[in-house]
């Protein structure tokens, strides 16, 4: 696995790779990786003839109080992981080559920013869009692969790669989950044994919902009710709302198309957010995750 710093030598060690028409991956990630990770890399691995791995904590999807400055780092162990999964080249640029003096140029989301983590996060997926735009154009992927526990970002990248034309496939990933089905993340690692058994109520709730709605209750308000019930525990509920999976819209009635059940709390002071796909049959929630909504 080769490591480069510099978007000069990412393009070096690309060009040739592309000259030959070698598949491209990608999985843009923030550190901290854990088996979610680990799985979007072997993906890619298995689809793609080279796979890049960038590690870059974006300061610009993060806002006032957030943790930018206290978010989790072990590098050692993101190499190993990156080398193990198949990566081929780790990118590790500096905040200074992503935004070099004089930076002013920003991706706008529009419409699929403004609910859900966008309501409460004002300006992160601005953040998220610019840096991913970014990368996009200095690995030049033929395929990208992000996992769908963030689900709200897979939508508004794959609309972005839409609507500006660029050369790639959006792969979204299932939530890679604990065997209690705690959905992995990076922020797990402020849990301590408490919050850990707390923070079980959101993937408890998310999944109850769901096994209603495959055994027939499709009324979106009892849907939400039996989710909330289990997610008592926690300390706070930021949101939890039915979306529909293509605009994000919120579903009130009953629930005739594919639908994304979304969660955010608190447990102490650790936010999280969960997401469990609620669709007439497996074979559209895979329609969902590949980008063909069945709606559409």
């Amino acid at each position: 696995m080769r490591i480069v710093r510099t978007i000069a030598d990412l393009r070096a060690l690309l060009r040739p790779l592309r000259a030959e028409g070698k598949r491209i991956g990608f999985v843009p990630t923030m550190g901290f990786l854990h088996e979610g990770h680990g799985t979007l890399i072997r993906q890619s691995a298995a689809r793609c003839d080279a796979t890049i791995v960038s590690i870059f904590l974006n300061p610009t999807q993060f806002g006032p109080g957030e943790d930018l400055a206290s978010y989790p780092r072990d590098l050692e162990k993101d190499q190993n992981l990156c080398l193990e999964a198949g990566a081929g080249v780790l990118f590790l640029p500096e905040v200074s080559e992503i935004y070099p003096t004089g930076f002013q140029t920003h991706v706008e989301p529009g419409r699929l920013a403004e609910p859900l983590c966008g309501r409460f996060r004002p300006g992160h997926f601005r953040g998220v869009a610019t840096v991913v735009a970014k990368l996009f154009n200095m690995v030049q992927p033929d395929l990208a692969f992000f996992g769908q526990k963030d689900f709200q970002q897979t939508v508004v990248i794959r609309r972005m790669a839409r609507d500006l034309n660029m050369p790639v496939d959006i792969v979204v990933v299932p939530t890679v989950r604990e065997a209690d089905g705690l959905a992995l993340s990076s922020r797990n690692a402020y849990l301590d044994e408490d919050a850990r058994r707390r923070a079980l109520c959101i993937s408890q709730g998310l999944l109850a919902a769901k096994a209603a709605f495959d055994a027939g209750e499709h009324a979106a308000p009892r849907l939400i009710e039996i989710a909330r019930d289990l997610l008592a525990g926690v300390d706070s509920i930021q949101y939890l709302e039915l979306v529909d999976t293509q605009n994000l819209e919120p579903l009130t009635g009953q629930v005739d198309r594919t639908a994304a059940l979304c969660a955010a709390a608190y447990v102490g002071r650790t936010r999280l957010i969960d997401n469990v796909l609620l669709a007439p049959s497996a074979a559209d929630s895979g329609l969902v995750l590949n980008g063909n909504h069945p709606n559409a």
